[in-house]
């Protein structure tokens, strides 16, 4: 499938796949989207609620390693001690990760960190710095089999227009089983249909406001 690198709405770039005219990041804002939907609502709202100092998280769609990016920046912004563990079946070339401008618009003296994050070795635990420690898992999404795992749960993968089997039970089974109780899992989906889905295997879910360009998006919890 034929891929560009294009230019969203705050002026940062995402991956644009032609043929499903799908992102990886938000037209209307990648670097905005990431920041309401996982940072915010996300991660800022599981540290505010439970006074952590530490905490594990999974994201499903590694991809651009944006989210993953933000959330280095805020584990020493917060004195945070991260274990980040990014899923992502199919690696982003090192052609496309050369053209994103994420470190340029958000801390251009960190553009080494982002470099490390995507040229360590996939399946071992890296610490990118004294807080943050990554591992990046190449797998299908489908085969997670982590059990009470992770706080937190960054859902970042494709829409369901494209890709509807990554949105439904059977993946937010996995999901719920990979969190531990009380954890969190945020995407920018507010489908009805995914919102009916979390909560058939037991979630809470809250319809949130979106970022700019969306209007909802949806928090999930795994119940204590």
């Amino acid at each position: 499938m034929k891929r560009s690198v294009i230019t969203t709405s705050d002026g940062s770039k995402t991956i644009q796949i032609e043929d499903w005219n799908e992102q990886y990041h938000s037209i209307h804002g990648a670097i905005q989207e990431a920041k309401h939907v996982f940072i915010k609502m996300g991660l800022h709202h599981f540290v505010e609620l439970h006074k952590v100092n530490s905490l594990r998280i999974i994201e499903i769609g590694f991809g651009t390693g944006l989210n993953a990016f933000i959330t280095t920046l805020e584990s020493e912004a917060l004195n945070l001690q991260i274990q980040y563990e990014g899923i992502e079946a199919y690696p982003v070339l090192q052609e496309e990760l050369s053209q994103l401008n994420y470190s340029k618009l958000l801390a251009p003296d960190q553009q080494s960190v982002f470099d490390t994050m995507h040229s360590v070795s996939w399946e071992t635990p890296h610490s990118i710095n004294t807080l943050f420690t990554l591992k990046k898992r190449q797998q299908d999404f489908s085969k997670l089999e982590d059990v009470s795992s992770f706080d937190l749960v960054y859902f970042d993968a494709f829409g369901a227009r494209v890709q509807p089997d990554l949105w439904t039970e059977t993946i937010f089974k996995r999901m719920f089983i990979a969190l531990k109780p009380q954890g969190v899992l945020v995407t920018y989906a507010a489908k009805g249909s995914v919102r009916r889905a979390m909560q058939a295997v037991g979630f809470i879910v809250e319809r949130l406001e979106g970022p700019p360009g969306k209007r909802e998006m949806l928090r999930a919890t795994k119940p204590a």
